[in-house]
């Protein structure tokens, strides 16, 4: 049977008529398959095992993926558990290859418990239930179909449906190959008159006609995986990786504001064995910022994405610094005495404490670790003990370095405290810096009770130091 393309006066004709393909690929119920001649001529036919692996990766990465549910009027009721089935399709799709303004229509069936919901992809792009180029139907016997009436080239790709229930998603795909009226099937008028003349049958379903060359399949490139917007600090590594499908394989390049960036020492592209795709740049300086486009080209056309990197100002480090260092201290047994010293450094250290080779890395009730935002950092013992006398080490580390100053605290008795009194004591004082530790909840005022001292100490004479050291 021939099928006119050019309207009802012209002559010139598709000359498919394959009677026993055609039977045998009609779907009885199709909800189109009473339109025009079987199927409308849309013959099956074999993928290559390339296609076949880009159709398992994306089916693989759409049942991974969210999907539009906006127009899907499917409601999951309250099935237990135990009766629940994921979907599984009784009929799957198939491959199709047709000329350009035939209709074409794709049909499988699925079931599962509860009803499944049923999502239609493009080359991985979902298809809107609203498509005024799609049709999509779905009957109660679990029939559904995707029906275009006029295909044109951009219809060439793989067509994937995908039933999802709480049970399970499962998809299935069918390639379409839509081929120009100006490459194949246009036949001149019969000389003879007789319009519908009959071309010899192919040999194969891929091969065409015997004295036609081989059409080659070609579909172009499709981004599978691609970057968003970057911000990287400068001197670091920036990776983008992109992973892209395609026949043949398609070429990459990149450019930067339009123009294109080449491979040298900072810049590196890369491609692993799974396919993924990458620019590296370290270390990244700010002459790297700006809008970054990857372009896919192969014979049936080309496919790119954008994104913008910004390049972050690199942080000014500076090396710790003791802008007040530890002193050695005494106090009297039973006492509280407090460590103090404060130290600077972008970013702001870390702060370590030690006694002798002990590290001291938590506080308790009695030996506290206190520090405040503006670099005063304090050892607070409360009741200073015998054991509590050595040599105590605080260190401050960050990314550009580390320092370390050291102090000796002495504890005496009650009688050598006295037989001192009369001499000169070393006092520090530092108002300013209890207010600084308050902040961090250290209430010096009230570590230091005045009722705890003993009548011939002040609270400024609690601090004295060493005449030893």
């Amino acid at each position: 049977m021939a099928r006119r393309l050019l309207g009802a006066d012209s002559a010139t004709v598709f000359n498919i008529q394959e009677p026993e393909e055609e039977t045998a690929n009609q779907d009885i119920g199709s909800p189109h398959a009473s339109v025009g001649s079987p199927l409308d001529g849309q013959k099956e036919y074999k993928v290559s095992s390339c296609e076949q692996r880009l159709i398992s990766e994306i089916e693989y990465r759409l049942e991974r993926s969210p999907v539009d549910e906006s127009g899907d009027e499917v409601q999951y009721g309250d099935v237990p558990v135990e009766n629940g089935m994921a979907p599984f399709f009784e009929m799957k799709l198939k491959h199709y290859k047709i000329f350009e303004g035939m209709p074409v229509t794709f049909t499988c069936r699925v079931a599962g418990n509860p009803k499944p919901k049923i999502y239609w992809f493009k080359d991985g792009k979902q298809i809107s239930p609203k498509s005024d180029h799609y049709t999509i139907q779905r009957d109660l016997d679990g029939t559904c179909s995707l029906h275009t009436t006029a295909s044109t080239l951009d219809d060439d790709g793989n067509y994937t449906i995908m039933a999802a229930n709480p049970q399970g998603r499962i998809s299935c795909t069918g390639r379409l190959m839509v081929q120009a009226v100006n490459q194949r099937g246009r036949s001149p008028r019969s000389p003879s008159g007789h319009p519908h003349v009959r071309r010899p049958r192919s040999r194969s379903r891929d091969s065409g006609d015997e004295n036609e060359p081989i059409q080659e399949r070609f579909f172009r490139p499709h981004f599978l995986q691609a970057p968003g917007d970057l911000t990287v600090q400068e001197g670091k590594l920036c990776r983008m990786d992109c992973k892209v499908s395609g026949l043949p394989t398609p070429d990459l390049s990149w450019q930067l504001d339009g123009k294109p960036v080449r491979p040298d020492s900072a810049h590196k592209m890369l491609v692993r064995e799974n396919g993924v795709h990458s620019l590296i740049i370290e270390p990244v300086t700010s002459r790297d910022a700006g809008i970054y486009t990857c372009i896919a080209t192969n014979r049936a056309g080309q496919n790119s994405f954008s994104l913008e990197l910004v390049v972050a100002a690199k942080e000014a480090h500076k090396p710790p610094v003791f802008i007040e260092k530890l002193q050695n201290t005494g106090v009297a047994d039973g006492y509280p005495v407090r460590l103090e010293c404060r130290v600077l450094g972008v970013p702001p250290p870390q702060i370590f404490w030690k006694k002798e080779n002990e590290s001291l890395t938590h506080s308790t009730d009695r030996v506290s670790m206190h520090q405040d935002n503006h670099g005063y950092i304090c050892l607070l013992i409360q009741g200073a003990t015998k054991e509590d006398a050595g040599w105590y080490t605080v260190s401050a580390k960050n990314e550009a370095g580390i320092v370390s100053c050291t102090a000796r605290l002495d504890v005496y008795t009650q009688w050598h405290q006295q037989s001192q009194s009369t001499k000169p004591k070393k006092v520090r004082p530092s108002a300013s810096r209890y207010a600084a530790l308050s902040d961090q909840g250290l209430d010096i005022k009230a570590a230091f009770q005045p009722e705890a001292n003993p009548s011939h100490l002040t609270l400024n004479t609690a601090l004295v130091e060493s005449e030893d050291l």
